[in-house]
């Protein structure tokens, strides 16, 4: 299967080729026919399988295949973050730069003034964030009663963040008639709820079982005292050579502690998280990605939009409370058919946490014993039981 195969419009295939790529993921292969069709899409995918190019590509198409287009906005896609919202339109403009589709992105945090005048000019596809949606729908700048297709990206996310309410105002404003792509990483109830309420007759779209990692990525494990974990990471990095590292802590205050750290050690580095503004989470993120930065140290939330096909190496410097995230943040390198390589730190506290992600991910991860921080002997868990995976049963089913 390549991207030929798919029947893509001249524009859009010469898109996709000038970026290098031949053959569609799994769920672009999939999705893509099924978009194409005008089919309501239920789409069951975790960070780094290409969904955003999965709706993006049809979404360009069909609006290309118009012969008669009226004016408004045509396709809204609502995402729960700044950076994902920005990832998305840099997508847009990338599949569709052969074609005369108008585009635009609006967030929170930065002057609507740009924002506004855009929208003034008038547009096709918009890509926004709840809040920033809702203002600009209030002060009369957005009209969405043109709209032919409703994406709703990252559905459990804005859960976790706590958009929810905000997402059904604006699903509230959308006409009854219209296509609708909705794609989440997991399915609790809520989000099935959600997702019943909005698609009608749906093709489903499920591609990495939630309980999987990476085959290409190589995992590694290591206990230490919470004080240690600074001065493993830098160890680490230097004595690996690694250029580019994602590291993923708990806190902003912890984030923040570990760039001081680093930078001071002659690594540069640089964090993002919830307190930083807008434009220092996305110089930031541009300067890791042109390689000027080798660690960039994230939250959880601020880390959501973030999409780097070069990134060599993931640190869960802190072990995350909830297990699945731990399969979202290792997701993030080993992509495009790449080798990437995951490191976890677990210090005396987080054991819990360790037997968790273990469980559900269904094997032990790899255990470094030989390392310049070890903890105290006798103060981990010298015996491991197996881990047993969880029973598999489908996402769509689950909550009901």
């Amino acid at each position: 299967m390549t991207f030929k195969d798919l029947n893509l419009i001249e524009p859009i295939l010469k898109a996709v080729t000038a970026e290098g790529y031949t053959t569609p993921t799994p769920i672009q292969h999939r999705s893509i026919p099924l978009v194409l069709e005008k089919r309501d899409l239920l789409g069951c995918a975790q960070t780094g399988t290409g969904k955003t190019a999965a709706f993006a590509i049809p979404i360009l198409q069909l609006l290309s295949n118009q012969k008669q287009p009226k004016r408004g906005i045509k396709v809204l896609i609502l995402t729960p973050t700044r950076e994902l919202a920005i990832q998305i339109d840099e997508s847009i403009a990338t599949y569709g730069k052969f074609t005369h589709i108008s585009h635009t992105v609006i967030f929170g945090g930065v002057s609507q003034l740009h924002q506004t005048n855009a929208l003034k000019r008038g547009i096709d596809i918009l890509t926004a964030t709840p809040g920033r949606l809702l203002d600009l729908m209030n002060q009369g700048y957005i009209n969405l009663n043109t709209l032919e297709i409703f994406v709703l990206d990252e559905a459990d996310r804005m859960l976790d963040m706590g958009f929810i309410h905000d997402v059904k105002r604006v699903i509230s404003h959308l006409p009854e008639k219209r296509q609708t792509l909705f794609f989440s990483a997991t399915m609790p109830p809520e989000i099935l709820k959600l997702a019943s309420m909005l698609l009608t007759n749906p093709a489903k779209v499920e591609v990495t079982p939630p309980t999987s990692t990476v085959d290409k990525i190589d995992q590694s494990l290591y206990h230490t005292n919470k004080n240690d974990k600074p001065e493993l990471l830098l160890h680490l990095i230097k004595e690996q050579k690694i250029q580019s590292a994602l590291v993923f802590t708990r806190t902003k205050h912890g984030a923040d502690k570990v760039v001081k750290f680093l930078t001071k050690s002659g690594v540069k580095s640089a964090a993002i998280h919830g307190n930083k503004s807008q434009n220092a989470r996305q110089n930031a993120l541009n300067d890791f990605k042109n390689g000027k930065l080798t660690a960039l140290v994230a939250t959880d939330i601020a880390a959501r939009g973030i999409d780097i096909d070069e990134l060599s190496h993931v640190f869960n410097f802190d072990l995350p409370e909830v297990p699945e995230t731990y399969i979202h943040r290792i997701g993030r390198t080993g992509r495009a058919g790449k080798e990437g390589v995951a490191i976890a730190f677990c210090d005396l506290e987080q054991h819990t946490e360790l037997r968790d992600i273990e469980k559900l991910i269904g094997k032990r991860i790899p255990l470094i014993d030989k390392h310049p921080f070890p903890v105290p002997e006798g103060a981990r868990p010298e015996k491991r039981p197996p881990a047993k995976p969880q029973q598999r049963t489908s996402r769509y089913s689950r909550g009901r």
